[in-house]
């Protein structure tokens, strides 16, 4: 039986936030294993003064869509202080803090570099080494498992919010063993206490403890989404559609120029471990190719075990490029950069893509994941 940080602090640690002004970093997800939300159990608890709430990417409670800056508010439930990680500004300034002494960070994360909520944290780590506050993160399960890790560590020309740091596209830790990592290897060196879960295992999908699935944002429904979310998420870096607008976003890719029979089985040949691509035609309700009719294939987990979800992508990627090459394109952002280089946190895989060459970027980074392998180690709370 799995016990999240939040019930842990709850019923032994909230001595440490005694007498003290609290601010809460979270969203819909801070969820305790019976769904109540960690904001009314703070605003409820009698030993605690919660003075203030933090919001990251989607909001407070998850109605802002990817991307879409958030406005500090005021809290219709509570009727706290909202402020946005995630509009303005991604650090907390030192008026959003002045008036709490210690902030506690409760939200769940996806188990990708791409998700935005590991750098809300580490950008409130900041916050706190620089304007002297205390950081509590309540720790919570890797959904995809804590054992496997795959891709390259990001470089420093293409960091981003959906690369920030140094880490794989799969890191297979949760975010209290994140916490440590960057406060040690980053120098994110703040006032920092985690509280470990109780009953979790590295070995253990999200489906497999005994908690509910709240998903992180609009677009994360399912755990299947999860795992392959590594690899299908640099999907959003070219002008295929990821699936956003649809019931099985990361799931189903395509485009209105894709015959879905033939990309399936050109993929299905290949044998990628763990995954079978199934023909479909969606059409999306929003963004790329809103209302228009994409052919394309969802991607069908046969065994997560087998699967490496970053080459089944890159791999999916790479088979759209040479089948069409006419038609597929690497997006820009306004500043000229490619946003698929921010996602991959390299340029050498697009550039391996386009010349047909994929498996040499899967081959290069094994060496750079045995390198974060031996650093992880010191950090992981879960054996």
């Amino acid at each position: 039986m799995v016990r999240l940080g939040l019930d842990v602090f709850l019923e032994k640690g909230y001595k440490q936030v005694e007498g003290l002004r609290v601010g809460l970093v979270t969203n819909m997800t801070g969820v305790n294993e019976m769904l109540q939300p960690s904001i009314d159990l703070f605003a409820e608890h009698p030993a605690m003064n919660l003075v203030a709430l933090y919001a990251p990417e989607h909001g407070i409670r998850g109605d802002a869509k990817e991307g879409e800056k958030v406005s500090s508010s005021i809290d219709n439930v509570t009727g706290l202080p909202v402020y946005s990680l995630y509009g303005e500004t991604r650090k907390p300034s030192a008026e959003m803090v002045e008036n709490v002494d210690v902030l506690v960070f409760d939200l769940q994360d996806i188990g990708s570099r791409y998700y935005t909520y590991i750098y809300t944290m580490a950008s409130v780590m900041e916050a706190c080494k620089e304007y002297g506050k205390k950081l509590i993160v309540l720790d919570r399960p890797n959904p995809v498992s804590g054992v496997n890790i795959e891709g390259n560590l990001v470089e420093p020309d293409v960091r981003s919010f959906v690369g920030l740091l140094p880490i794989p596209n799969r890191h297979g830790m949760t975010v209290g063993e994140l916490a440590l990592l960057f406060q040690k290897e980053f120098a994110y060196f703040c006032d920092l206490s985690v509280i470990p879960m109780e009953g979790w295992k590295r070995r253990m999908y999200f489906d497999e403890t005994n908690l509910y699935w709240v998903p992180p944002s609009p677009n994360t429904p399912t755990i299947d989404m999860a795992i392959l979310y590594p690899g299908t998420c640099l999907i959003e870096g070219t002008n295929i559609s990821e699936g956003r607008g649809t019931t099985k976003p990361f799931e189903w890719i395509g485009a209105p120029f894709i015959d879905g029979q033939k990309l399936a089985k050109v993929y299905n040949d290949k044998n990628i471990p763990g995954v079978l691509a199934r023909p479909i035609s969606f059409v999306p309700a929003y963004q790329k190719y809103e209302g228009e009719v994409c052919g394309g294939v969802q991607l069908h987990i046969e065994n997560r075990d087998a699967l490496h979800a970053l080459q089944a992508g890159v791999t999916l990627v790479e088979t759209i490029a040479t089948a069409y090459p006419n038609q597929f394109q690497f997006t820009q952002n306004e500043n000229g950069k490619y946003f698929f280089d921010l996602l991959a946190g390299t340029k050498r895989l697009r550039q391996y893509i386009a010349a047909g060459e994929a498996a040499c970027y899967l081959e290069e980074s094994q060496h750079e994941l045995e390198a974060f392998q031996q650093t992880r180690e010191k950090y992981l709370l879960y054996r």
